[in-house]
């Protein structure tokens, strides 16, 4: 059984479950898939124009605790963005890229390092051109193939999928139909998918 991992570079939760997931999957033997997609037409869908986090400050308040809990446990460095939330679309094209080629799983963890701790833009094709850099790619070539419109028309077709799928927030993981929402459901999306290989 596959584990399909939706992720949008905007989402604060998304960010630890991206830096464990691989290693996770790894270690229940079941295979995992990267799908980068864009929560803004969900947010629109149901009226919202900013981050729920944002439109309800005592929700906001306490992700940003919340999510200091967390990455405190698993280790990672947490900062708040230079802005809240940041526009993934770029790095989400790119990671579209990466998931067929092969270097997404280091791609999106850098991209998430570069956000909410490095404190970078990661809307800024120089900041996403330096990460594809270090990564050992032609940033040029990635950025320029990112842009073509077919590519964007897969991540359009990708996001159609998860709206399909019921996805209404990130992280998500899928196994099928089975569909599981956030980064505290992740081992119970996994151990779904080991029990049904």
């Amino acid at each position: 059984m596959t584990v399909d991992f939706w992720y949008e570079f905007a989402s604060t939760y998304s960010y630890p479950a991206a830096m464990r997931v691989e290693a996770a999957a790894e270690k229940a033997g079941v295979q995992l898939r990267w799908r980068p997609f864009l929560l803004g037409p969900i947010f629109g869908a149901q009226g919202w124009n900013d981050s729920p986090f944002n439109i309800y400050p005592a929700k906001g308040r306490y992700m940003w605790r919340d999510m200091a809990r967390i990455c405190a446990a698993q280790g990672l460095a947490l900062k708040e963005p230079v802005r809240f939330p940041q526009n993934g679309l770029n790095a989400a094209r790119l990671a579209l890229l990466g998931a067929e080629e092969g270097w997404a799983p280091g791609f999106t963890r850098a991209v998430y390092l570069a956000n909410f701790a490095g404190q970078k833009d990661i809307s800024d094709e120089l900041v996403l051109a330096e990460i594809l850099t270090r990564l050992g790619l032609d940033a040029a070539d990635a950025i320029a193939r990112s842009r073509a419109p077919e590519n964007k028309d897969r991540l359009k077709t990708q996001t159609e999928e998860a709206i399909a799928k019921g996805v209404f927030g990130s992280p998500s993981f899928t196994v099928g139909d089975e569909l599981f929402w956030g980064n505290d459901r992740l081992d119970d999306a996994l151990a779904w998918a080991a029990a049904r290989r």
